[in-house]
């Protein structure tokens, strides 16, 4: 589980920060001032860091310089573009403006993260199924399953969060780049085929649909 810590002292824009991140299966650091912010950062290696700039104590530009090989992306209601440069320069990984799309947050905190993620091992597997990152092979209790390519894009992401329910915006967002033809429409379809497929070989249901939310990979 990703771990993200949300450095704002706006109380409402913090909540719904957490709770938004938390429905999407990230754990949520809080941290409501600048030293606070250090303090927390010095006991805690997150993943990604929500960093707002007007900050009681110490500010934000004043907080950036403290954090080293982890993401930031800056949520200020700041919209000087030469502000926006100089942090970009100065270290910070993107820049949102207040108010923002909540959507659009989460796209840009799924492209930073992917850009920190270690590169994959060759092969991913979860109970009988196994993935090959370079021959793109997948195999069920040793049988090859013929995948397309968004099918096959949705079961590493769901072999790497096993167990953990995903949204159906949070796979749309990840496998974005490599199916960029997967729409919120079509991803029910791909997901019924990507299951009947993993049944056919083995007799097992590996992926339960929870209702209202999105999907998980049961092994």
């Amino acid at each position: 589980m990703k771990t993200i810590a949300v450095i704002d002292d706006d109380v409402y824009i913090g909540d719904m920060l957490a709770e938004v991140l938390t429905k999407e299966g990230y754990k949520v650091l809080r941290a409501y001032s600048g030293t606070e912010a250090l303090m927390l950062l010095s006991q805690n290696k997150p993943d990604l860091v929500l960093l707002d700039l007007m900050l009681p104590g110490l500010s934000g530009e004043e907080v950036l310089p403290h954090i080293k090989n982890i993401p930031v992306i800056i949520v200020s209601a700041k919209t000087d573009i030469n502000n926006k440069v100089n942090l970009l320069l100065e270290g910070a990984s993107d820049y949102i403006t207040k108010p923002f799309e909540i959507n659009e947050l989460l796209a840009r905190i799924v492209v930073q993260l992917r850009k920190a993620s270690p590169t994959d091992t060759a092969v991913v597997s979860s109970g009988d199924i196994s993935l090959d990152t370079t021959s793109l092979e997948v195999r069920v209790k040793e049988t090859p399953v013929k995948l397309t390519k968004t099918e096959y894009a949705i079961l590493k992401l769901l072999i790497q969060n096993e167990n953990k329910v995903l949204s159906k915006n949070s796979i749309l967002d990840r496998i974005s780049l490599d199916t960029p033809d997967c729409t919120e429409s079509s991803l029910k379809i791909h997901v019924s085929n990507l299951r009947k497929k993993l049944r056919d070989v083995s007799g097992k249901d590996y992926i339960e649909a929870v209702w209202g939310i999105g999907f998980k990979l049961n092994i």
